[in-house]
């Protein structure tokens, strides 16, 4: 067996308000020029339906009153120099509420029967980002990898697409009319190391173009069983500074706690727990454990697309704020754990630990 090839990247993620401005512009512009003028492999922004910042002042986009300001976020991945070079300039803009920083491995190539390296074998998750009007088989591409990645035995994927992003180093806008072909969309998958090795090679054949990162997480909870609570990270690292983890549970539209579609259900109970921020987002395709794929389809009734809430925030917090998800989560959802080793706030004030 061949050790998969994999090369050292940094992901750059950045929680802020739809509609802030900067010197008369949208904060999404500026950064996604940014990206472009600085060339990054891919960067995609996406639109939340709801969420909270250290404020607590919910955003939802369940109402009008809570509907003017939504939260986006956006991603950008590629080689630590040119992360690095933008990183200062992003953590300088007005208007961004939380950067975090974030160690990821780009897979550059996948062939025969590959062995991931041993911090990725007990879980990884695996982002895919394509185009989100490319095609394969005559169908759409994400829909495609879900296909691959479920009869693989993924534990579950959802398909995030972007409403403005680069690719290449090119900036790429979403547009009512057109195909939107290279506006970046990502496919998050979440599985076990086997599994996601085995499926490597035939993701790589299927979409030499599109870029594939791996990173190291835990499996909590899966469709309501627990496997193991998040780690119990130390507060600070050797040095003292803040260590931070991220909790993010994939579910479903359709997926009902207390009334409420359970992303919602998170939301609010998070916020009256008095979390530090929740982003939750809505998918267009995905599956989770048996369920078949599904998502957006013009003659559904209701909808069952995918859902993904993030929260952030202090390893003791998480630990309080635990049992709050294990408990609406009791049915559906699959739940993971991972270390931030790195959260810039505003003005670029690191309050982690650094990325090395």
């Amino acid at each position: 067996m061949a050790v998969i090839g994999l090369a050292e990247t940094l992901k750059l993620t950045c929680y802020f308000g739809e509609r802030h401005r900067v010197d008369g512009r949208f904060v999404a512009d500026e950064l996604l020029d940014l990206y472009g003028r600085n060339g990054l492999a891919v960067a995609i922004m996406m639109r939340g339906v709801e969420g909270f910042g250290v404020k607590h002042q919910l955003r939802s986009d369940v109402s009008l009153t809570l509907s003017e300001d939504l939260p986006a976020v956006a991603i950008a991945v590629d080689t630590r120099d040119k992360v690095e070079a933008v990183r200062d300039r992003v953590c300088a803009l007005p208007g961004i509420g939380l950067v975090t920083l974030e160690r990821a491995r780009l897979v550059s190539s996948a062939v025969g029967s590959p062995v991931l390296p041993d911090d990725l074998l007990e879980a990884a998750r695996l982002s895919v980002f394509v185009g989100r009007g490319r095609r394969v088989r005559g169908v759409p591409a994400f829909v495609a990898v879900c296909d691959l990645l479920r009869r693989r035995g993924i534990a579950g994927a959802t398909v995030l697409v972007g409403v403005d992003g680069t690719t290449g180093g090119e900036r790429q806008r979403a547009r009512f009319f057109g195909g939107n072909i290279e506006v970046p969309a990502m496919v998050l998958a979440v599985g076990g190391g086997p599994q996601v090795s085995a499926a490597l090679p035939e993701l790589s054949a299927l979409l030499p173009e599109a870029l594939l990162t791996l990173e190291r997480v835990t499996i909590c909870k899966r469709d309501g069983r627990l496997l193991q609570p998040p780690p119990r990270l130390p507060d600070t690292d050797v040095h003292g500074r803040p260590v931070w983890q991220k909790i993010s549970v994939f579910s479903s539209e359709a997926a009902r706690s207390n009334g409420r579609p359970l992303h919602r259900s998170l939301t609010r109970a998070l916020q009256r727990a008095g979390a530090g921020g929740v982003t939750s987002l809505r998918g267009v395709w995905g599956f989770h454990g048996d369920h078949p794929p599904h998502g957006d389809r013009l003659w559904q009734i209701g909808r069952r697309v995918p859902t993904v809430t993030v929260a952030i925030d202090h390893p003791e917090t998480v630990t309080r704020l635990f049992p709050i998800i294990d408990e609406l989560t009791a049915h559906s959802g699959l739940v993971i754990s991972e270390l931030v080793p790195s959260v810039l706030t505003r003005g670029g004030r690191a309050e982690g630990t650094t990325i090395r």
